[in-house]
């Protein structure tokens, strides 16, 4: 079941997220502690990549088959499919790729292109053996991108290619791709922002906005806002004809499985916006599910405001409204009562992570601005400071292609796509206040 269901909860640590169900390290023969150097010094056997683990169909054909899977690429009958993988190497110099791979029937001429410098070889043989690539010169560090594209074949398709063989000077530092944990590393490293309250107060409101710049908004892009200890709230791409504004609360109970969950811990549903769709999750805890099936676009802004409220009889209710430039107006998404809790809004954050291992090497972005916080009194505090931190794929250092910042004077995220700079994950982030708080009228909120 995909995480969007979930999400990651910020609460100064992480739980019930990837960070715990994850156990990827640095990419070597073997497993080894997360972060430690890799090398491939002469006389070493080649380090071999997974293509199953980390390549993926970058450009598939009209009609085409290809796919990559869990054995590695398979199906490969069409010259305009191309497959890339990557790893990540901290030095520059001489780099030379071989693979394990079989043809079936016939012989093949495959196109590899690593560094921007391609190579055309032939492969034949029904059994899986290794075939030669050649050397590449790789002039920056960062991460290696290497293209796979059929150019003529023989028999029924060009090959099977299970491991990519690296070796040579550029591969004698340290070296980043994915070892372990296949599913979570194709999905890609998760990212939050922890937001610093102001001390000593009651929460009973959160405010923030999202802004998705135009181009980084793949499928399978979850683009949280507001998180809180029990819950989160935030926009999502599920496919290419549907988007949804995604509200979700957990259980206290202590289960992936919703059905598992004693009446007395379940989520109970009070009320729902229109076209609001109700149910509950699991997989990543489990709990009470509401979305709002919205085209919402990138470049536009979209506000989020969530309510926690204790009530009689040791509950809390948590209740979230959506706003849009489009409509001009505050629609509520759902207010869900919780059992065994007596809080106001805690643990605040935001998040992004991709949900879909198909779209792992597509880059997003999103833009996190202008939060605040209401207290019980009614006085409104910005919040200009967060803490930027990762999941377990990003600590462990398997995938590198995270970062966070400050543009616009907006916190951002940043994740996969497979670009070269990264931020140190723990770094403190700090914008600039506005001063001026959001104008809302409570008692008008539908």
């Amino acid at each position: 079941m995909k995480r969007t269901l979930s999400g990651a909860l910020f609460m100064g640590a992480l739980s019930l997220s990837s960070c715990y169900k994850s156990g990827i390290t640095s990419g070597e023969n073997k497993p080894v502690a997360a972060g430690k150097s890799t090398t491939a010094a002469a006389g070493l056997t080649d380090l071999a990549v997974s293509l199953g683990a980390n390549a993926w169909l970058t450009q598939p054909a009209a009609g085409g088959g290809e796919v990559v899977a869990s054995y590695g690429l398979a199906n490969w009958t069409s010259t305009g499919a191309v497959f890339s993988a990557y790893f990540r190497t901290s030095v520059t110099g001489t780099l030379h790729l071989a693979m394990r791979a079989k043809v079936p029937s016939g012989s093949s001429q495959l196109k590899i292109t690593a560094a921007g410098q391609s190579q055309t070889i032939t492969a034949s043989g029904s059994t899986y053996q290794t075939v030669d690539i050649g050397d590449f010169n790789v002039t920056d560090t960062g991460y290696v991108k290497v293209d796979f594209q059929g150019v003529t074949r023989t028999g029924g398709y060009f090959a099977d290619v299970s491991d990519l063989y690296i070796s040579g000077a550029a591969t004698s530092g340290r070296l980043h791709y994915i070892q372990n944990d296949v599913y979570w590393g194709r999905r890609g490293p998760s990212v939050h922002l922890g937001y610093t309250p102001p001390a000593g107060k009651n929460i009973a409101w959160f405010y923030n906005e999202v802004t998705i710049p135009t181009g980084q908004d793949p499928i399978g892009s979850y683009f949280m806002s507001n998180g809180f200890s029990q819950g989160y709230f935030g926009i999502q791409v599920n496919s290419s004809t549907e988007r949804r504004v995604l509200f979700s609360v957990w259980s206290p109970a202590n289960t992936d499985d919703p059905n598992s969950i004693p009446d007395s811990l379940k989520i109970e549903l009070l009320r729902k916006g229109p076209n609001v769709v109700s149910g509950s999750f699991g997989n990543e805890g489990a709990g009470g599910q509401s979305y709002l099936v919205y085209n919402w676009q990138a470049g536009n802004t979209y506000r989020f405001l969530t309510k926690a409220e204790p009530v009689a009889q040791n509950k809390t209710i948590f209740t979230s409204w959506f706003y849009a430039p489009e409509t001009g107006s505050w629609q509520l998404i759902a207010s869900f009562k919780r059992p065994q809790t007596n809080t106001y809004l805690t643990g605040l954050y935001s998040f992004l992570e991709n949900f879909s291992t198909d779209t792992g090497f597509k880059g997003r972005k999103g833009q996190y601005g202008n939060q605040w916080v209401c207290d019980t009194n009614g006085n409104w505090y910005e919040l200009t400071t967060a803490k930027f931190t990762g999941d377990a794929t990003a600590t462990a250092q398997s995938r590198m292609d995270f970062a966070g910042g400050v543009e616009n004077n907006r916190f951002y995220l940043r994740n996969c796509g497979f670009f070269a700079g990264f931020l140190k994950l723990n770094t403190p982030l700090s914008r600039t206040a506005s001063g001026t708080a959001p104008v809302i009228n409570f008692n008008q909120l539908p």
